[in-house]
């Protein structure tokens, strides 16, 4: 392309310097200066089609797949020029590491969920059994409370890694469901695990509303949300309250000489899924010792849509 303009201006320069000498009439300086024009630009719309095939080739390229046609090197056209070339090289190894990124996620997705799901559906089964067992003692009966609270924590946590580790929204069913419901389902499931602490859930429901989306997905945002305010309460009272398009949960830390302000590896993941999914997190602090946490839907909708 540099000799190409190069070469254009040298001929106009000249073609200028033969029309101010006179050793060639006006007209005829216009129309060569035209014609060079015309000819640069032909040339250099030549030179620019294998920029045009390979942004075509580009925007047809399957993320799925290495493939991206005839530029892959090795086969690519021998008139190819050397900077195309190189980029077409670059997009090649792009291309691969995208495609093997894309398999390694399907494997860990689906090979993480059986593998580690199914141990856990026979721990729960196998605390149950123990749980019902006659002649277990008090101090037996506490332990199977800890594994089963354990399992149903670690359970809480593949389910939001899975979902984080997912690329795009595939396999999350979405449905139009009402937040309402879904929280007290959780809340059950949260009140097992504080079996035996100074601490209580509290629903306040001023307002009901539905979202589309996937309810698994909401589920876990809370539960992660209501677990970090479990483990920073001692004791009292957590309140999970639900307001026009937003849901929060707020609790009082006794921040004492001896007390330890600690914000878990939940809160983290809230913050993650929060952004993966636009609900955006807020998190405040009110009167130096309550802690709130809000989650906020751009797009919630009457609780009879769902």
């Amino acid at each position: 392309m540099a000799w190409i303009f190069g070469m254009q201006t040298v001929a106009v320069a000249a073609l200028c310097v033969l029309g101010v000498t006179h050793v060639l009439p006006a007209y005829a300086v216009l129309g060569l200066i035209v014609v060079l024009g015309a000819t640069a630009w032909l040339i250099a719309r030549r030179q620019w089609r294998q920029v045009r095939r390979l942004a075509n080739a580009v925007s047809s390229w399957d993320e799925r797949k290495a493939d991206i046609g005839e530029w892959t090197p090795g086969e690519l056209p021998r008139r190819a020029d050397a900077d195309v070339a190189a980029l077409a090289e670059g997009l090649y190894g792009f291309a691969h590491r995208i495609a093997g990124y894309n398999q390694r996620e399907r494997n860990f997705t689906r090979d993480a969920s059986h593998e580690l799901r199914s141990p856990l559906t026979v721990i729960k089964m196998s605390a149950d059994m123990l749980a019902d067992e006659p002649t277990l003692g008090e101090f037996g009966q506490r332990s199977v409370q800890r594994i089963k609270r354990a399992t149903r924590e670690m359970e809480a946590l593949v389910e939001a890694l899975l979902i984080l580790a997912r690329e795009s929204d595939k396999g999350l069913t979405e449905e139009d469901f009402v937040v309402n419901d879904v929280l007290e389902r959780e809340l059950r499931d949260v009140r097992e695990l504080l079996e035996g602490r100074p601490v209580s859930l509290r629903l306040d429901e001023p307002a009901r509303f539905a979202l589309h989306g996937s309810p698994r997905v909401f589920a876990v945002l809370c539960w992660q949300l209501i677990r970090n305010a479990c483990q920073q309460a001692e004791e009292g009272t957590i309140v999970i309250t639900v307001l026009p398009g937003a849901v929060t949960v707020a609790n009082r830390v006794d921040m004492g000489p001896d007390k330890v302000d600690r914000h878990g590896f939940e809160l983290a993941i809230a913050q993650r899924i929060s952004e993966r999914f636009a609900w955006p997190l807020e998190l405040q602090t009110r009167d130096g010792n309550q802690h709130v946490a809000r989650i906020r839907f751009p797009q919630p909708l009457p609780a009879s849509a769902a």
